[in-house]
Order: structure tokens, then sequence, then C-alpha cells
């Protein structure tokens, strides 16, 4: 029996569907009536029956704080609710797996090629600070029960409805408000949803952390213009350097509603890229270019 929190999710809805396709059992954990467990894992410690397996897929992310409240709300839901998952399982005498789903924000970087697992943990936001002390929660407890763990560090995700900035990319682009700003040649790291779902049941005696990525980063350039080309509309209009400049500029001065500041901008045009060398060699990973399943963003549900 396998354990999964976040199973509402974006990622956890693809996570379960994939269990569900495999025909293994499962029981999902989270605050809303289509859980078997109910429980708000912020505020309580949940009872759990007797698994083999827990994805730890519940989470806040996907927004920017604005107030100290809000900040207070990432590690109250990431931290204390990770405390108080353990803390249900502390008598589970038959879990031999734990699966953190974590995130590349954790290095606190916003430019790098190949970036690996080795690379110190330096966020200073409340979302990548959150994550750590996640990781660390998890990993200790792992340790002193003698089970398996694995931190899995993803960067952009991709699948159906994607949330954060492939999916406001994808609804920019749908309305035709989406522009690319010079030559789009920076890269990124993404993997698919899907890949990430296949690889958890397979997951076997190699405790550790790893990112996963596709292993190709595409240019800005190359998906866009992949994305135009699944959606049956014209590449996307581009705007010069200099222009988005002087745009990210205005947006300093009109604050947290400009959609576009200098910070934003320096953020979208510097490259960074992940390593999954040692997911490749460990684990087995070997994901599908992003580039040649678009129609799983596009065109499919979740």
């Amino acid at each position: 029996m396998i354990l999964i929190t976040g199973a509402t999710g974006f990622l956890g809805q693809v996570i379960l569907n994939n269990l569900n396709l495999l025909q293994v059992p499962s029981v999902s954990l989270g605050q809303s009536a289509e859980n078997e467990i109910q429980c708000n894992l912020a505020n309580e410690i949940p009872e759990i029956p007797e698994v083999d397996m827990v994805i730890h897929a519940a989470g806040k992310a996907h927004s920017i704080p604005k107030t100290d409240e809000e900040k207070a709300d990432f590690f109250k839901v990431n931290v204390q609710g990770t405390e108080n998952l353990l803390a249900g399982l502390d008598n589970n005498s038959s879990l031999k797996k734990f699966v953190f789903i974590s995130s590349v924000a954790v290095y606190g970087i916003t430019g790098g090629t190949e970036i690996d697992e080795n690379n110190p943990l330096n966020a200073t936001d409340a979302y990548g600070k959150s994550k750590i002390e996640a990781e660390q929660l998890i990993i200790n407890w792992c340790k002193a029960k003698n089970i398996e763990y694995y931190i899995l560090r993803l960067p952009l995700i991709a699948g159906a409805n994607p949330p954060g900035n492939l999916g406001a990319m994808l609804k920019a682009l749908k309305k035709g408000f989406y522009f690319s700003i010079g030559k789009a040649d920076v890269k990124k790291s993404i993997v698919l949803a899907s890949d990430v779902a296949a690889l958890i049941p397979k997951l076997n005696g190699k405790s550790g952390i790893y990112n996963l990525t596709d292993g190709y980063h595409p240019t800005f350039d190359e998906l866009e213009k992949e994305l135009a080309k699944t959606l049956n509309i014209k590449n996307p209009l581009k705007i010069p350097q200099t222009m988005a400049t002087l745009i990210a500029k205005i947006g300093d001065f009109m604050g947290s509603k400009s959609p576009i500041n200098s910070q934003k901008l320096k953020k979208i045009q510097s490259t960074l890229t992940f390593s999954d060398k040692k997911a490749r060699e460990e684990l087995g990973w070997n994901p599908s270019p992003v580039l040649d399943n678009l129609d799983k963003i596009v065109n499919s549900k979740p």
C-alpha cells in the first residue's frame, strides 16, 4: 500500500493516476473530501494505516509572499506539515520507502549550467528555505528508522494544465499576449510530470537526493516555437532587448502590480540548467525530451 499526500495537486494527480494505471493499491491524504484520509497536515497529526511507501507531494508553492504572514505559511505547510506527517508515521512498522517531491529552488541560484546535487543550498526565499528544512527532517527521520528515502529535486514541470511559469506562458500564447525577448537563447531545465510519476514506483535501494530533468534543457526560442506549432498559431512576436529592459525598469516603479521588472527579466534571461547524471546512473532515469511531448501539455487533460 502506498500513501500519497498532495494527490489533488498538479503533480500529485499524475502520480496517483499512474499508480491506478499500474493497479498499485494507494491511499491519499489531504484536506479535501476527495482524499481517503482527510487531514490538514499543517495543523494536525494524521492517523495513517500500515503502508509500505510514502509519496509526499503536498506543499505550498507557486506564489510570491508579500507579507511576513504569507512567508510563515510556507514553513507552516512545508515544514510543520512534514513534521506532522512523520509523527503520524512514527509507529508504522511496514514502511520501507519515503519519496519527497522537492525543488531545485533549494539551491537559491538564478543562473548556471549543469548544477548537481553537491551544489550548496543557498536559498533565501521562504519557499526554498522551507523545502531545505523539510528535506533535512525527512533524511534524519529515515536514517534513524533505516527507511529508504528519495529526495527528488524538480525544475519546471511540464504536463496538462501546468502551474507556474510554464502555465502562464501557455495561457499568454493562447491569448496572443506573449512576446519573445531578444534572441531567447537561454536554456532552462524542464521535466515531464509523467516521467517523474513513472520513475517513483521503480525506486529501489538507492537512498539519496536526485535532480530530475529531461536532459535536453530547451532554449526559450525552441520552447516558444514548438508550443506555437502545437497550438497551431503563429510564432510569438519578438521584443528587442532594449525595449524589454525599458519595460522592466518601468515595472520597477509600478511595484508588485507589474508583470515584469528588472529582477524578473534577469531571471528569465539567465541560463539555468541542472544535471540529472546521478539519477541516470543510480536510478535508471531515462526521461523523454519535453519538446517531443508538448501534446501532453497542450492537448491533454490532467
